[in-house]
């Protein structure tokens, strides 16, 4: 069965449009995250994974830091459990051991710990507040390829 979208990985020069459109949409309106924590100054350093419906509309993306570590996972609410952050996950995954990193991590929203777990990271430290939601440090070590 193919999937009725595509995940890309692109830099922030080329996708920045549809990428903001994204983060917009999740964490800004439905959140409620303010910009001034949105938009943290690192996404021109960052490689962006980028979901696409088959007609081409922007739906989900996530991006890897230079340190390995993952985040601004987002899927639009009519995406959602359909496999795009899934997709997005293992793109992301794939770049960081292609980059040779022993290790990633997240700072995973309380709701989305068991996404995170499904793909074997475990949670380091204790709960703490980010942009008003609660979140929890998690870690994955990789294999390499």
């Amino acid at each position: 069965m193919t999937t009725p979208f595509t995940v890309s990985l692109v830099c922030w020069h080329d996708g920045e449009p549809l990428l903001r459109a994204i983060r917009e949409a999740v964490f800004m309106r439905e959140q409620n995250v303010p910009a001034e924590l949105e938009w943290d100054g690192k996404d021109e350093e960052c490689r962006h994974a980028l979901a696409l419906s088959l007609n081409g509309d922007a739906i989900g993306c996530g991006r890897i830091q230079p340190n390995g570590h993952i985040g601004r996972i987002a899927v639009l609410p009519q995406w959602r459990r359909q496999k795009v952050g899934t997709a997005i996950m293992e793109a992301l995954l794939d770049e960081a051991r292609a980059r040779g990193y022993k290790q990633v991590d997240v700072d995973a929203q309380t709701f989305a710990i068991p996404f995170y777990r499904n793909f074997d990271f475990v949670e380091h430290g204790k709960e703490f507040m980010d942009a008003g939601l609660p979140h929890k440090k998690m870690k994955l070590k990789l294999l390499p390829l």
